[in-house]
């Protein structure tokens, strides 16, 4: 029997089911189901999240710890190298304090003995002081010379210096070009280049 409705162009089905390019359709199902996991994959670095803020990877996240790790170290650094040097000058200004009120203490303790010192000189110049009392006195002076650096000064010709000098006379004299002492009234005291007390003394300036 023959099929009359049949077209020239169109091939006889003889009652078979039409084929299917297989291959073509299996190749566009893989392109399709990997462009959809590689849709659901994250990104190696950053990824962003559903609210619109960037989701850091833990490597990421480890170098910023890091980072915060070392800001805080650094400012440590800085906090303890700040509280050194407070340190230090604390305890500069302290030792510098201490010195200033030992040298104080000393010459108040010397400034009490000049009157001692005083009553011992004249007693020497007047030939009364001798014997164990002599040297006890003696002993003194080059105590506190040696141990504290107090001498005594003051010496009839000296030119006349306001600095070391408490002039208590004056008088004036042809036969001398410049102020000098003339008289020594009571000698004056110096502990190294300080002067504990001036001398007290007369002056002779020129007319």
């Amino acid at each position: 029997m023959t099929n009359e409705n049949l077209t020239p162009d169109e091939p006889a089905n003889d009652g078979e089911a039409p084929q299917v390019d297989a291959t073509a359709d299996a190749a566009d199902i893989t392109a399709d189901a990997a462009k959809d996991a590689s849709a659901d994959v994250p990104a190696t670095d950053d990824v962003t999240g559903e609210d619109g803020v960037v989701d850091l990877s833990e490597l990421d996240q480890a170098l910023l710890r890091v980072a915060e790790l070392e800001e805080e170290v650094a400012r440590r650094k800085a906090d303890l190298y700040n509280l050194g040097q407070e340190y230090n000058g604390y305890v500069k200004r302290s030792k510098a304090e201490a010195r200033t009120q030992y040298d104080a203490g000393i010459t108040k303790v010397l400034e009490n003995l000049l009157s001692v010192l005083d009553d011992a000189h004249l007693a020497r110049e007047h030939g009364d002081l001798t014997g164990p009392a002599g040297t006890v006195v003696e002993k003194l002076e080059q105590t506190l010379a040696t141990n504290f650096g107090l001498v005594r000064f003051g010496e009839i010709g000296d030119e006349f210096d306001p600095e070391h000098h408490e002039a208590l006379m004056n008088q004036t004299s042809s036969d001398v070009e410049t102020q000098q002492v003339q008289h020594i009234i009571q000698p004056g005291y110096k502990q190294g280049e300080k002067v504990v007390r001036p001398a007290r003394v007369g002056v002779v300036s020129p007319e």
